[in-house]
């Protein structure tokens, strides 16, 4: 796509104003790169014509912030972005800490210039004969034509509401704020939740502490020999056969929940993986089932997932459904030009992971081009 003064990023008349880009960027994890991969392929200039905002002081988008000891689903070689393969590691699936580093390289390899650390605060449609968005950040005012945003959920982790929650004497942690076992050790800790999060913090947890694990329903282990593979041509195939009008299989979630990795794997053969159903209260001391049975507790880690950071469109007013905006792929309906990628499966088939973000954030980036090729589109009414 020609560039000329209109559509590259720039400062407004005499260096005020708001800045310009076609195309604006929030988020500078794996969804954002993978997007930014894209829409430089489809010939949009980085820092120019794609300008990609993260709030991070350093690449790698949630990554940093997991515990020590996670590791993918996936060999290296299944878990790459589009364009490079991730680099192989020498013992077994990789860590976060070569994702980071893997995440860090990928933005450099392909010149993406993520402007970093600069937040979004708020995303405004623009006026009738302005740019369609206005975007309010800590470095000031952007305008655009088109955003794809891809804030993820990791600032936002969800703390379900409990009867005596708020008198629990000992510790709540949610698995967003943890890091490796030595702060537990010696103590009493249930672990709620029934996802692979739960399942891989209580196998760590518990060669350091007594635990006991609580889960809304009987946990559901998938069989030894599916991985991450398995799972993203799963989710895929499942996606497709949706499109076409096919009965829905359940995908992943008809197989089950838990991913048995080598550290579950371990904990199994331990007897650490038999769970309770949840309780009906907490109290000072530890739970009460509705049997009357209560157990003390030192510790309750909360390994109870994340929603969607999505508080700067909170202007935009977003016709929702089941909680999230309503989207048509990746595009928000009602809204040409605005995308939402990475979020999870409502944004693409497994475009929450590594190696599934790649096939919607090429169709996003087509989609944002057409959106700048077909000029102003009406707006929705107000």
């Amino acid at each position: 796509m020609p560039t000329s003064p209109e559509t590259t990023a720039q400062p407004g008349p005499s260096g005020r104003g708001p800045r310009h880009a076609p195309v604006v960027v929030i988020g500078g994890g794996q969804a954002g790169l993978a997007v930014g991969y894209h829409l430089r392929r489809a010939g949009l200039a980085p820092e120019e014509e794609v300008v990609v905002l993260d709030d991070a002081p350093s690449p790698g988008g949630a990554w940093p912030h997991m515990w020590d000891s996670l590791r993918l689903f996936s060999p290296a070689e299944h878990s790459s972005l589009p364009g490079w393969r991730m680099p192989a590691t020498r013992d077994g699936f990789p860590r976060a800490e070569h994702v980071v580093d893997y995440l860090t390289r990928y933005e450099e390899r392909y010149g993406l210039g993520v402007r970093r650390p600069v937040r979004v605060t708020a995303v405004h449609r623009g006026a009738p004969d302005a740019p369609r968005y206005r975007l309010e950040t800590t470095e000031g005012p952007w305008t655009a034509e088109a955003v794809v945003s891809t804030t993820g959920t990791w600032r936002r982790p969800f703390w379900p509401r409990y009867s005596g929650q708020e008198t629990f004497r000992g510790h709540q942690l949610h698995a967003a704020d943890y890091r490796e076992p030595s702060a537990l050790a010696g103590r009493h800790v249930v672990v709620v939740g029934g996802g692979n999060s739960a399942a891989q913090l209580l196998a760590e947890v518990s060669t350091v502490a007594s635990t006991t694990w609580v889960t809304p329903r009987p946990p559901r282990f998938l069989p030894d020999e599916v991985d991450g593979r398995a799972l993203f041509e799963i989710a895929t195939r499942r996606a497709v056969a949706l499109a076409r009008g096919e009965t829905d299989d359940g995908g992943v979630g008809g197989l089950g929940d838990v991913v048995v990795v080598p550290s579950v794997m371990e904990a199994r053969s331990r007897g650490v993986l038999q769970a309770r159903p949840l309780p009906g209260e907490i109290t000072r001391e530890g739970l009460r089932w509705p049997d009357g049975h209560e157990e003390q507790a030192d510790v309750v880690l909360w390994c109870t997932g994340f929603r969607p950071d999505l508080g700067h469109l909170a202007p935009l007013r977003l016709t929702r459904h089941d909680g999230v905006p309503r989207t048509t792929g990746t595009e928000v309906v009602g809204e040409p030009g605005l995308h939402l990628l990475g979020y999870g499966d409502w944004t693409g088939p497994a475009s929450a992971t590594l190696v599934g973000v790649g096939r919607p954030a090429k169709d996003a980036a087509r989609a944002v081009v057409e959106h700048l090729r077909g000029g102003q589109p009406k707006r929705p009414e107000m």
